[in-house]
């Protein structure tokens, strides 16, 4: 049986399509919300409700688990989410519990440059919680992942929609020079699957991106030719950006953007252009290649739809 943590999230859905796909036996942890979670449509799956601090839901959750894919973490447009508690604590807790049930092998998503030394809160707390996986005696694999991208994504949709909603001007970060690589989400699922299947992958740390280096103003331009919006790009300095976003989001708090963003978007977020083809064996997609789902889209309603909290 395998446990995935942030089952409902965006990587979560198409690992769990994935995994029952190959015929494994698949338990999705669900946080406790008044709301009903997105998990994927026609698989056969179990569910277990429970967050990561309630050790007594855990247990139940762990009962019979051999594997874990740890997923679960901040959701980066909301900043009321708690760093600690999510991310380091939750993980922690996670942890030991799971090595109580004789959990054999954890597989956990972070992030290209987390460091427990990082200036950058979300990539500091990964590093903690990178720490604490090789401290504790479970066979683990750390996949260090690029922006992901994808049909019902955080990055491109969500870029997308604000575009729509702010019409005449785009705000971007600077000049938008930084440089991204950004990972296709189905080579994403196949690598973290070849984890599971591959114990030489035990005990490594690995990071993944797709196969090129792109400023942010040019992935924006590749949105803009799929969308069809013509919204003027505005460089803005990244310190009157945040206070932007910071008020905004006291009266929109369901924007689709917050300063873990834009602590994103602070600094190069590379890593060698090589590294799935030669560990993985696979040829990951341009960016350019798997913008389709961007296309005729109506991306004013979609962001009407955001904000009201309804499915777009």
């Amino acid at each position: 049986m395998i446990l995935v943590t942030g089952g409902p999230g965006f990587i979560g859905q198409r690992l769990i399509g994935r995994l029952v796909d190959e015929g494994h036996d698949v338990r999705v942890l669900i946080r406790p919300a008044a709301y009903s979670p997105n998990i994927p449509q026609g698989v056969s799956v179990q569910a277990a409700i429970s967050n990561l601090n309630d050790t007594r839901g855990l247990r139940a959750a762990l009962v019979g688990v051999d594997t874990v894919f740890h997923l679960a973490g901040v959701d980066w447009v909301d900043p009321r989410d708690d760093l600690r508690v999510i991310e380091i604590d939750g993980t922690r807790n996670l942890l030991e519990t799971a090595q109580d049930a004789g959990v054999k092998r954890l597989v956990y998503v972070s992030h290209l440059h987390a460091d427990r030394a990082s200036a950058f809160p979300v990539l500091k707390a990964k590093g903690i919680a990178e720490e604490f996986i090789r401290q504790n005696p479970i066979p683990f694999t750390i996949v260090r992942s690029g922006l992901v991208f994808g049909p019902g994504d955080h990055f491109t949709v969500s870029l997308a929609q604000l575009m729509a909603y702010t019409q005449r001007a785009f705000p971007l970060p600077s000049d938008g020079a930084v440089l991204l690589q950004p990972i296709w989400i189905e080579d994403l699922v196949s690598c973290l699957v070849w984890c599971l299947e591959d114990e030489e992958t035990i005990g490594q740390t690995y990071e993944v991106g797709g196969p090129e280096h792109l400023s942010l103003s040019a992935i924006v331009a590749l949105i803009q030719e799929k969308t069809k919006l013509e919204t003027r790009i505005v460089p803005v300095r990244p310190s009157y950006l945040r206070l932007m976003v910071n008020l905004l989001h006291l009266v929109i708090p369901r924007l689709p953007l917050s300063n873990f963003w834009l602590d994103y978007f602070a600094a190069d977020r590379l890593t060698e252009l090589d590294n799935v083809p030669r560990i993985f064996q696979l040829m990951p997609s341009r960016i350019s290649q798997r913008l389709e789902y961007l296309e005729g889209v109506d991306w004013q309603a979609s962001m009407r739809a955001r904000l009201a909290g309804r499915s777009s």
